[in-house]
């Protein structure tokens, strides 16, 4: 068998800009620093502004005509 052919599997610290740290084991060779995590994004928050679909339809059948009506 080779020696030295697979990456070093290693600890990894991930960093997210909100404070929140993972210790994940990973081939990568330095820490991450992400934008976003499960700890603050706003779909597992509970903070996801939702959309009123209702307006898109009542403006695309004003620009459009009801000859595209679904």
């Amino acid at each position: 068998m080779k020696k030295n052919l697979h990456p070093k599997y290693k600890n990894v610290m991930i960093k997210c800009v909100c404070g929140k740290i993972f210790n994940i084991k990973s081939t990568l060779k330095t820490n991450l620093i992400i934008e976003i995590c499960s700890n603050c994004h706003p779909y597992y928050t509970g903070k996801q502004k939702k959309i009123n679909i209702g307006n898109r339809i009542e403006r695309f059948n004003k620009q459009f005509g009801k000859k595209y009506i679904i």
